[in-house]
């Protein structure tokens, strides 16, 4: 494969010219990526790795159908969406089609945060109201009115959350304030949002929406309990609001038996707004708001115009269609559910083996393992995480670690993930999961305890696996791992 520049000069211009903060996957040892099929990508010298990363890629890198209307488009037309066109139209009515009857007006953007940022406007129009309900570490896009309603982000930076921004707790059953052994914690998690629209009205202040992930992502791949939504839905509507469901990371039938995550919730649930993005295009640059007439009549109604140069051009839109087809004829939603249940099969497996697994959750191929210090305490293994998908990556699988701790093996890959792929991944999980257990020792409830006495074999053998490709760069996860695991015996 062709290269312009070697690994390291690559890595040294990005250093140079790209900014600072824009951060690269594996940053201690990146990898260069030169192309991509399906659910595999490729170095610079060939080297295959398994992409449990790209929910981006959604019907596999580089589709032939996708790439093939692309070409076809942009080879006839491509202008902005201001000339009437049939492919926005096309692609608006089969997007309709795939929701509840309501939902039936778009607004194309260019990415999810796009959408979003459009989804908090409309909102604001049609309620008159300016006050925002989000769940905590929450993520929903890189503009200023999303940093703005993302605890995820501002909590890490110097923001101040702002007077018009609500934070209610992230309806966490695992590790949360209402977890599995309460009697309602739907409703729980419901009520606090209830509190929160109750306080801010006495404070003169009046929602305008009560926005969430239809599963969060970032927030570590949660999965809220049966009812909940109905509930805030019930709360926030009576306070005049409407509720937003972000699907830019967990739509598109990536739960498999539903083609949109907030169907999992029941019939009886239908969002006002949804938002789309990341996989609507499969790397393509294309995304959209969906709502109902009545909101969008009444953000007609403000007198602005809302123009987008490239949402909804007709290549984007070819895109679009051709995904959206691609779903159907190679089965993908049948996929993500059969391949899901297996793979979560066999995580639950690798659970009942190693302790350091706390907890299983998901649906499709949307999969968190919330890895843990202490089953009884919940303790977070953050430092375990990074270790395990540096270890992962040597392996040849992408895994990403995410969630407030940063202790959450996130699975969202291509939708064309086979069961082989699933075997594959898990075996090289199982087998550093066990490297850790023999170092550390037999242990009652933890396979690594913060008052562990450290002894020199947990070193030794964490650092022969780091060397084991002579990597010295991979030493550095490993040692931040070793002051994790001995913090009051710094000396060893």
């Amino acid at each position: 494969m062709s290269e312009l520049y070697s690994k390291r000069d690559t890595l040294s211009l990005r250093t140079r010219h790209i900014g600072p903060s824009c951060k690269v996957f594996f940053a201690d040892d990146p990898i260069k990526i030169v192309r991509a099929q399906r659910q595999y990508m490729f170095d610079e010298k060939g080297g295959r790795y398994l992409d449990c990363i790209n929910n981006v890629s959604h019907v596999g890198h580089c589709h032939p159908e996708v790439l093939k209307a692309a070409l076809k488009q942009m080879e006839l037309l491509n202008t902005n969406s201001r000339f009437l066109h049939d492919n926005i139209v096309e692609y608006a009515k089969r997007l309709s089609a795939t929701l509840p009857e309501k939902l039936s007006v778009c607004y194309f953007t260019n990415s999810g945060s796009e959408a979003n940022d459009l989804a908090l406007r409309l909102a604001r129009q049609f309620s008159g109201h300016q006050d925002v309900i989000t769940l905590d570490h929450a993520y929903h896009g890189h503009l200023t009115s999303l940093i703005e309603i993302s605890p995820y982000k501002f909590q890490e930076g110097k923001d101040i959350k702002k007077e018009f921004v609500h934070v209610a707790p992230a309806p966490d059953t695992y590790r949360g304030k209402y977890r599995e052994d309460h009697a309602d914690p739907a409703s729980a998690y419901a009520d606090d949002v209830k509190k929160i629209i109750e306080e801010a009205h006495k404070d003169g202040r009046k929602i305008a929406a009560f926005i969430t992930e239809s599963m969060q992502s970032c927030g570590g791949q949660i999965i809220p309990p049966a009812g909940y939504f109905q509930k805030v839905a019930k709360y926030v509507r009576e306070a005049g609001g409407v509720f937003i469901a972000d699907e830019v990371q967990v739509g598109f039938g990536r739960v498999g038996k539903h083609f949109w995550s907030f169907q999992m919730h029941g019939e009886d649930f239908v969002p006002d707004i949804v938002t789309m993005g990341k996989p609507m295009g499969n790397g393509h640059p294309v995304a959209c708001v969906v709502t109902t007439r009545e909101i969008a009549e009444a953000f007609c109604s403000s007198g602005m115009e809302y123009f987008n140069t490239y949402g909804g051009n007709p290549v984007s839109s070819a895109v679009g269609l051709a995904v959206l087809d691609v779903i159907e004829s190679e089965d993908l939603r049948g996929n993500a559910t059969r391949v899901g249940d297996y793979l979560i099969e066999l995580l639950n497996k690798q659970k009942a083996k190693h302790a350091l697994i706390g907890d299983v959750r998901g649906c499709g191929l949307f999969i968190g393992i919330d890895l843990v210090k202490d089953h009884q305490k919940r303790t977070p293994a953050t430092a375990e995480a990074q270790h395990i998908i540096y270890r992962m990556k040597e392996k040849r699988v992408l895994l990403s670690a995410d969630g407030p701790h940063r202790n959450v093996l996130k699975i969202k890959p291509p939708m064309c993930f086979t069961e082989e792929d699933a075997v594959f991944m898990v075996e090289q999980l199982d087998g550093i999961l066990t490297v850790l257990e023999e170092a550390n020792g037999p242990q009652t409830g933890s396979v690594i305890s913060e008052n562990t006495v450290c002894r020199t074999k947990i070193w030794k053998s964490l650092l022969e696996s780091a060397r084991e490709k002579r990597s010295p760069i991979l030493e550095a996860p490993v040692y931040n791992l070793r002051f994790t695991l001995c913090p009051a015996q710094k000396q060893c």
